[in-house]
């Protein structure tokens, strides 16, 4: 029996500067094999899926009711045309009108560093982890649709794809002028790492144990004005887990032995005459290079809940205050100067939002 199966997506995963998600469509044509019609890249940098980058998919099948698949885990390359075509086995539609059912993920398990479950129609993707180098994390999508030969040979079956992820972006900002303050680098603390996902309540779960890290990373110096300015730097934004987040003590646990959320910049704080505040000059300790240090950790509480397939920018604002010496500071919970960093948060479906963080310390 000839095995093939054209499914042609007419439009594909919504764009990262949409709200809206755009449906990926599939169209049969008899005896051609099965082809999805997407932009979706090799997600190998913490980079969003777009229209434009989705270069593979994987393809799950059922018949009708049944519980033993169709096909599974099928790969479906992006050709010249722009059609997506598998590069196993192919398949045809079973019948003008039995139920054809489809799930449909990427980037790949071996990017994902995870594998899938199956029970029955089920599908989980168990126990994945971010990277822990935010510029090796991958953007996970999925898509579910159902189609027969007689409705869709011809007008295709709409797939549409879902970030599963929340994207996080740290920029920073001071309309201050009394004092010259730049960033070298952040850190993302404690967040949770691992969970698995089921592709049919499209829901998270997290792992008992609750494991979490502090994801850090480096930008070219850069000199705090009125305008933000992203302090990520070349690794891109973080692409983390859904959750709610529990925030970091200063007072109560400044040691943060329960490991909660916290966000956190490297920063030097000088006078416009160049004269060092923070670190401060007193300090002793050196950087990787042998050298007095010039920058040192100044953190922020972080609560609130992030959802999957949003973008979360959070601006912080030194204005009128410097945070609180990090967690892993030999003196953690301080306070840096003046009160707690404000901040503000954007939250969109993949969109731009922010959320103010004032970098100031309320009164003890």
């Amino acid at each position: 029996m000839n095995k093939s199966l054209l499914i042609l997506p007419i439009a594909a995963l919504a764009l990262a500067s949409c709200s809206d998600d755009e449906p990926l469509s599939t169209r049969q044509a008899t005896d051609e094999p099965i082809s999805f019609r997407a932009s979706m890249g090799n997600l190998s940098r913490a980079t969003e899926t777009t229209n434009a980058n989705l270069a593979s998919i994987y393809v799950t099948s059922f018949i009708g009711d049944e519980t033993v698949p169709y096909f599974h885990d099928l790969k479906y390359d992006k050709a010249g045309d722009g059609f997506f075509t598998s590069t196993g086995e192919q398949y045809v539609w079973p019948s003008d009108t039995t139920p054809l059912h489809f799930k449909s993920y990427a980037p790949s398990l071996d990017e994902l560093g995870a594998d899938i479950e199956m029970n029955g129609t089920v599908l989980t993707l168990m126990n994945f982890t971010p990277m822990e180098d935010i510029s090796q994390q991958v953007d996970f999508i999925t898509a579910e649709a159902t189609g027969t030969k007689a409705v869709n040979e011809t007008a295709g079956v709409p797939l549409t794809f879902k970030h599963r992820l929340s994207q996080i972006e740290l920029r920073a900002k001071t309309d201050n002028t009394t004092y010259v303050y730049k960033i070298a680098g952040m850190r993302i603390g404690r967040p949770e790492t691992t969970a698995s996902f089921n592709f049919t309540t499209g829901e998270w779960t997290l792992d008992e144990w609750h494991d979490t890290y502090v994801y850090e990373s480096a930008c070219d110096t850069v000199t705090l004005g009125p305008t933000p300015v992203s302090v990520m730097g070349k690794s891109g934004n973080a692409m983390l887990l859904p959750q709610t987040l529990t925030p970091w003590m200063p007072k109560g646990d400044p040691d943060n032995i329960a490991r909660s959320a916290y966000l956190s910049v490297a920063v030097n704080i000088s006078t416009p005459e160049g004269v060092q505040i923070y670190p401060v000059p007193s300090d002793t300790r050196l950087d990787a290079a042998g050298h007095p240090r010039k920058f040192a950790w100044a953190s922020v509480p972080l609560s609130g809940t992030w959802e999957q397939g949003k973008k979360y920018i959070y601006v912080l604002d030194f204005t009128n205050g410097g945070g609180y010496k990090d967690p892993d500071d030999p003196d953690p919970g301080k306070p840096v100067m003046g009160g707690p960093i404000k901040f503000t948060v954007d939250v969109q479906e993949w969109q731009n939002d922010s959320i103010p963080t004032p970098m100031t310390t309320p009164d003890a």
